[in-house]
């Protein structure tokens, strides 16, 4: 009999060695076996395929950098890649890549403690921050306000978000990077300012029993804030700020705050899933390229800041001054901080109830 077209032939073999079962056993290895199929064969049938894994925001970026990637690599080398992406909250980002259900030729993720949890399982190799310029950060960004057009409750800095019936939109610091960048901004413009750890604390307490949405990504928490007019404020990237109201100029505009927290996005290419030395080799061209002017001018067209002074000072007009403080401003490093505020009984476990601060769709409050 002719072997069915759509059956691969690794199917064939790994099912005519099952001896008979139930409906259930043999279902359960027939997906099991594709899946096996579909990860070791992407190359074979993508040969110059690559997969970023990104986190949330980062769509409308890495969609004009892939194809600016393509056409230069194209032109030096004579070689077509095709780059793929995936986008989500960056610690479930993290998390899918560990679990092997994103075959991740590089990440891209929000916090460089995101990637290292990959150095951890053995994912990366152990270097990798060392591997690119600036410690694997190709650019950086900050945490800003959205608020609405003329800003009714006078929101300018952070103490003002504690303000009677001040509601907030901030994802799941469990599972996004703005999440958790949001709670770092929110301690470090109490500690960086004089104040002490028990009046951070008690802060950030305030301020959790505010958020009365909590999405799993930045991207969904822009959904519910401009889309589905939920909450009075919008603790976000200053890329998915200047986004979101790009798209809605005459309902919201940005608050920057005095003080605000250094955010580094980090990136590597993941050694487990390269043992092709061609594929790993556009891997890394792809990493290096984010690096070059051409990239750099790029990443502050779509409102991260570059790493290249002379490129930030041309979009100053977009990417005004503020007062960035580094991690080491609330935490020994990215590691550090990872365990002292997110780890279990960290800050953020001892300061804030799940049930009572993320908010269902019940008790949601729309903002006329």
């Amino acid at each position: 009999m002719t072997e069915p077209i759509h059956q691969p032939p690794r199917w064939r073999r790994a099912l005519s060695s099952v001896a008979p079962l139930n409906v259930l056993g043999l279902s359960a290895i027939v997906v099991a076996a594709g899946l096996i199929w579909f990860h070791n064969a992407r190359h074979d049938t993508f040969p110059n395929q690559i997969l970023n894994v990104s986190y949330d925001p980062t769509r409308e970026l890495y969609a004009a950098l892939d194809k600016t990637f393509v056409d230069d690599f194209r032109r030096r080398t004579g070689v077509t890649v095709e780059v793929k992406q995936s986008h989500g909250g960056s610690g479930r980002q993290a998390s899918e890549v560990i679990k092997g259900h994103e075959k991740a030729d590089v990440v891209s993720l929000a916090l460089p403690s995101d990637v290292d949890a990959l150095r951890k399982r053995g994912l990366i190799a152990p270097d990798w921050q060392k591997r690119l310029p600036n410690h694997s950060v190709p650019y950086t960004s900050t945490i800003v306000f959205v608020v609405h057009k003329d800003n009714p409750l006078g929101i300018h800095d952070w103490p003002d978000l504690i303000k009677d019936d001040v509601e907030i939109v901030n994802p799941d610091p469990r599972t996004s990077g703005n999440g958790k960048l949001s709670v770092l901004a929110a301690w470090g413009s109490v500690t960086t300012r004089g104040g002490s750890e028990q009046e951070a604390s008690d802060y950030l307490r305030a301020l959790l029993s505010h958020v009365k949405v909590a999405d799993p990504g930045a991207r969904s928490a822009a959904i519910s804030y401009s889309v589905e007019k939920i909450g009075d404020v919008h603790l976000t990237w200053e890329n998915e700020a200047l986004r979101e109201v790009a798209e809605n100029k005459d309902e919201f505009e940005i608050v920057y705050p005095p003080t605000s927290i250094l955010a580094e996005p980090a990136v590597a290419w993941v050694d487990a899933n390269l043992k092709d030395k061609k594929m790993a080799s556009y891997a890394k061209a792809y990493l290096e390229y984010l690096y070059t002017d051409a990239a750099q001018e790029t990443v502050a067209k779509y409102g991260y800041r570059p790493l290249k002074p002379e490129i930030l000072a041309k979009h100053k007009d977009r990417l005004p001054a503020i007062n960035l403080f580094p991690i080491t401003a609330v935490a020994k490093s990215w590691y550090d901080a990872q365990e002292k505020f997110f780890g279990s009984n960290g800050i953020y476990d001892v300061v804030s109830s799940a049930p009572a601060r993320v908010a269902s769709a019940h008790t949601r409050k729309t903002t006329p």
